[in-house]
């Protein structure tokens, strides 16, 4: 694929807006229900957890099962499953269908997920990888951003059933313009893979470094999102106020992000650069509130995240991609995400626990440390892309990755 034949990865977007859009709209609407359906705080917060819980579980297994039969059957096929369990939300009554809806989007995310950002990759060269992965990137983030805007509405007009019948109309649309316009990627002759060659790829500085950086800007992330509504109601914002901070932060990432790559596939933003650069973004960002709880520190760590995170995502992704075989993209991709999903889940259990014991603001200073901490280790770990399978590819990266 060339810069004069654009891929038509619109559809892989749409996937990433979808996955994003499920996962952020359906926690922040599970609130309004809670006191109809009688949670105990346990069962709410498990609730919660289980579109995670089934990605950390399953999104290693869709992206090397991506390597066998293809990345396009296993986007659709997820994209599918994600519609039905949307309807079994919809239509079961109680707790039960939220469970097994919640669970079972996550299960379907755990394939197209991965797979879409396998796709990325495969349709991509080393000249434009960034600019597609940002973009990618954007669509996600703005799902992360409108998902609870669009599920409040949704929910007050028609209750939960309507989000999940939404999420189901969703899903079904992007299952057709992914199998109607995103071309199909061959199936690639693969070696025979044993648990010691496994490991060996995970340790791998092209795979753990990448892996590293992604899990940080996740966790921070996650930290961001849960505690600035927190602390902005504390600073006197109210609701609206409080989750407009993190509607910032979401549009701050995805603005950045297809600039930024663009950028690092022009030479303009090396590897090591944008990647720390992004993380001492997001540490300086969280740094801030952790100092001074205010409504102005709160804005300007809202966009210094958002930014770092936008800078950091594409060009790791893109690193990531070029330092990985093609016909084992679907496994490194699912691997990765695994590491987000970490990141995701380990970032606020840090910052939660040092906060219980402390004060918030020691708990964002300890999360504002790590995320220095992971850009240093970083900045040392970053090597040029040396296993690509494409020795094309490998000139042009042996150029970028500084």
């Amino acid at each position: 694929m060339t810069s004069d034949s654009p891929p038509r990865l619109a559809p892989l977007y749409l996937a990433g807006f979808t996955t994003a859009f499920g996962a952020h709209g359906i926690a922040a609407a599970l609130g309004a229900e809670t006191e109809d359906i009688g949670w105990t705080l346990l069962a709410f917060g498990l609730t919660l957890a289980l579109y995670d819980l089934a990605e950390v579980l399953l999104k290693p297994l869709f992206g090397a099962l991506s390597d066998r039969i293809g990345v396009r059957p296993v986007i659709i096929g997820g994209l599918l499953a994600f519609a039905a369990f949307s309807v079994v939300g919809a239509v079961v009554p109680g707790m039960l269908g939220l469970v097994i809806g919640r669970f079972g989007q996550g299960a379907a995310a755990s394939a197209f997920s991965p797979s879409s950002s396998a796709a990325v990759a495969r349709l991509t060269d080393a000249n434009t990888r960034g600019r597609y992965f940002g973009r990618y990137g954007s669509w996600k983030s703005l799902g992360y951003a409108l998902g609870p805007l669009i599920g409040a509405v949704l929910v007050v007009w028609g209750g939960m059933p309507a989000l999940f019948w939404a999420l189901a109309v969703l899903g079904v649309v992007a299952a057709a313009w992914v199998a109607l316009a995103v071309p199909a990627v061959p199936v690639l002759p693969r070696k025979r893979v044993t648990l010691v060659d496994l490991g060996r790829e995970l340790i791998a500085p092209g795979f753990l470094v990448p892996t590293l950086v992604l899990a940080a800007t996740t966790g921070a992330l996650a930290v961001a999102v849960g505690f600035l509504p927190l602390l902005g109601r504390e600073a006197g914002l109210g609701t609206v106020g409080s989750m407009a901070i993190v509607t910032v932060l979401a549009i701050a990432s995805s603005v950045a992000q297809p600039f930024v790559g663009a950028a690092h596939d022009r030479g303009r933003v090396s590897t090591r650069l944008g990647t720390v650069g992004g993380l001492f973004l997001i540490a300086a960002g969280i740094a801030v509130t952790a100092a001074l709880v205010h409504p102005v520190a709160l804005i300007a760590t809202a966009l210094l995240v958002g930014i770092g995170v936008g800078v950091a995502t594409p060009i790791a992704f893109a690193h990531l991609a070029s330092t990985t075989p093609p016909e084992r993209m679907g496994r490194t991709m699912g691997s990765a995400e695994l590491g987000r999903e970490l990141g995701d889940a380990g970032g606020p259990l840090v910052a939660g626990a040092v906060a219980t014991a402390t004060v918030p603001g020691v708990g964002l200073a300890v999360i504002a440390a790590l995320t220095a901490g992971a850009g240093v280790l970083a900045g040392a770990g970053l090597r040029p892309a040396r296993d690509s399978a494409d020795p094309s590819e490998l000139a042009i990266d042996k150029l970028t990755c500084f």
